[in-house]
């Protein structure tokens, strides 16, 4: 019993963590009402933070799962939509911080779905976000470990069914951090679907993005913000739909907005310029010697 009693206590020890920074961000815990986005993509995630799952004609894949605390409400959101749990047959992460995949080892658990990241992401998953390459190690909870983690590749395509997605690595924010790329169709119309990772530049004690000791670090960064600019973008969504104003844009349409504010194809580009302005901001804080964190 003395193991089982240890590996309960880890959990709550986790959970308190994850709590403690959600108590900041309110919006994170909030419920929001799930909805169809375009076609077979849905929002399932809270107000702060997204869960996007895609349906296809062999079942689902969920991307990114929020909090540790906010499984049973992402779960509650699939079902409401009329899907049960075990439809999901994959799940997939856009960088591996306890807000956007604290929730993924117990809907992997409860729904038996295997879990995908890229390579640097698969094993910041398998460690539980406690990984020294994180720029924010130290300062970003950790969140229950997922065992086994499927490594897709850069441009690496994975498939359920009918549905194909696409991996498109975006370092920066973590080095894992991965933009997911597919289509969803209503009759003949068939939009690019882009789930954009973060592009803000944090930081926590002595990691510097301009290390001259890592002068990869920017270039790829650098990069990432280019790959998500040159991207076919119809629909932008975001890992915080704040980041993207996506929840207001669904309200516009909602509202009967015309043209369809959610679809935007300049979306991408204004997104990857936003990136740039807040890397070019935080380099230049580094060189003042302005500390660690903008």
């Amino acid at each position: 019993m003395k193991p089982l009693r240890t590996a309960w206590l880890a959990c709550l020890a986790l959970l308190a963590a994850a709590t403690a920074h959600a108590d900041d961000h309110p919006d994170w815990t909030q419920a929001q009402k799930p909805f169809r986005i375009y076609g077979d993509t849905y929002y399932v995630g809270t107000q702060g933070l997204s869960a996007i799952l895609i349906g296809s004609s062999k079942g689902l894949v969920l991307v990114d799962g929020t909090l540790p605390q906010n499984a049973a409400q992402v779960e509650a959101n699939i079902k409401a939509l009329g899907f049960q749990l075990h439809d999901i047959k994959l799940i997939l992460n856009s960088h591996a911080h306890f807000d956007h995949a604290g929730a993924i080892a117990a809907i992997a658990r409860d729904s038996g779905a295997r879990v995908a990241a890229s390579e640097a992401g698969a094993k910041e998953l398998m460690l539980g976000g406690h990984d020294p390459d994180d720029p924010q190690f130290g300062e970003a909870s950790a969140y229950p470990p997922i065992p086994h983690v499927d490594i897709v590749a850069d441009t690496g395509v994975v498939r359920v069914g009918d549905v194909a997605v696409t991996a498109h690595y975006t370092p920066g924010h973590t080095p894992g951090s991965t933009t997911w790329t597919w289509q969803s169709c209503e009759g003949n119309r068939c939009l690019h679907m882009v789930y954009a990772d973060s592009l803000g530049a944090f930081t926590a004690g002595s990691y510097r993005y301009s290390d001259p000791a890592h002068p990869e670090r920017v270039a790829n960064y650098r990069h990432g913000i280019a790959v998500i600019a040159a991207l076919p973008c119809d629909i932008l969504m975001s890992p915080h739909p704040g980041q993207s104003d996506f929840l207001e844009r669904v309200a516009r349409r909602d509202a009967a907005g015309k043209p369809d504010p959610l679809i935007d194809s300049g979306a991408c580009r204004a997104y990857a310029d936003d990136g740039s302005r807040r890397l070019d901001a935080k380099l230049a804080k580094e060189q003042a010697g302005q500390g660690a964190r903008p």
